[in-house]
């Protein structure tokens, strides 16, 4: 038996595999420390993404993997994680105490991207991140009811900035809380696009991991002003298998790479249907296509979800999947989405920008 060194370990994790992580523990620099005690090693694991509801899965399942090592008796894993700001584009300053910003965009209306923008929101959280979410569709804000806080409205401390509204632990922000529930929004462009901006900068969000932006159909002013003056980290696109939605996906897809903004991946919603009295499954929008549109841009798909009536019932009632059913099935999928964007997100580069050590100058 050779000698059990940091090496030995090392070359052990490099070796384990994970369908989230994408890459080896090494590769991730995700190893923060080896402790070698004789026959026993105690490693502590860091991951760049969000990742509670499996953490201690993973730990054990880390623990099996180095165990099968002729060189170690007894092993001991911990898991958690760091979440990093990622660079945005390059004209653009990143926006104090937000590190990242992730732009949900469909391109057509009708294919549930709000419902995935708030799950997503809720399941980053339920994951152990901090998270906001911002409300973009000036036109039809729905996020306020569809949290259960239409009534609510946001205070102002200093008369200058507004506090977000909180709503299961995350953060939000709605034009839908600074007006009258049946006032229509008759605005120009560039009266839309400067609310946007307002919202989002006259916001106090304090410390945010990700802060999820539930953009608007379509890829007009709101999208542009979101690419021009908005420091986007990436964008989720969300689809249903249908032939014309994924015509107004892919649409999506060419605008965010013409503003050097990477789409991490697909959400197709409305898979398939379980009938609800024979339990038949029926792919009555059509299938593959959520799969066809990532494979054709070499993204991923990063799950599906069913045509489900629990989904639309818990959101019209102010309580999304989520938070509805945490526990539940489509909660479970929502948070297997969660991860795989955080995971698909940490492999970007990082942005220093914030980190930089101010330059003094001093007199001669």
């Amino acid at each position: 038996m050779s000698e059990l060194t940091e090496q030995v370990v090392k070359d052990s994790l490099a070796t384990f595999e994970h369908e989230i992580l994408n890459q080896d523990l090494v590769k991730l620099s995700a190893v923060k420390s080896i402790e070698i005690n004789y026959g026993a090693v105690a490693v502590d694991i860091k991951l760049g993404f969000p990742c509670k509801s499996i953490a201690n899965e993973l730990a054990a399942d880390i623990v099996k993997h180095l165990q099968r090592s002729e060189n170690i008796d007894q092993a001991e894993v911990t898991v958690s994680w760091n979440i990093s700001a990622h660079k945005v584009q390059s004209a653009v300053a990143p926006i104090e105490g937000i590190k990242n910003i992730i732009a949900v965009a469909s391109g057509k209306g009708g294919v549930g991207k709000s419902t995935t923008a708030v799950n997503l929101a809720l399941a980053l959280q339920a994951e152990g991140a901090a998270v906001g979410i911002l409300d973009a569709d000036i036109y039809g804000p729905s996020m306020p009811m569809m949290l259960g806080v239409s009534s609510e409205r946001p205070n102002s401390k200093d008369n200058k900035t507004i506090e977000p509204v909180v709503a299961f632990g995350i953060k939000t922000m709605s034009i839908g809380y600074l007006i009258e529930d049946k006032q229509a929004m008759i605005w120009r462009g560039p009266m839309v696009s400067s609310a946007l901006t307002q919202l989002l900068g006259d916001t106090q969000w304090g410390e945010l991991d990700y802060l999820i932006i539930d953009l608007p159909p379509g890829t007009g002013d709101i999208q542009l002003t979101l690419a021009q003056k908005v420091p986007v980290t990436a964008a989720l696109i969300v689809t249903t298998p249908q032939d014309i939605a994924l015509i107004d996906a892919v649409k999506a897809i060419e605008m965010f790479e013409k503003v050097k903004i990477p789409s991490l991946g697909i959400v197709e919603n409305m898979a398939t249907h379980i009938c609800s009295e024979c339990g038949n499954i029926e792919a009555i929008f059509g299938e593959g296509g959520g799969e066809a549109l990532a494979s054709q841009y070499s993204i991923d798909l990063l799950g599906s979800l069913p045509l489900d009536l629990q989904i639309r019932l818990t959101t019209d009632a102010g309580k999304p999947s989520v938070a509805a059913d945490p526990d539940g099935t489509i909660a479970q999928i929502y948070k297997q989405i969660a991860r795989r964007l955080g995971a698909k997100l940490s492999l970007q580069g990082k942005d220093y920008r914030g980190d930089a050590a101010p330059i003094l100058f001093r007199e001669a």
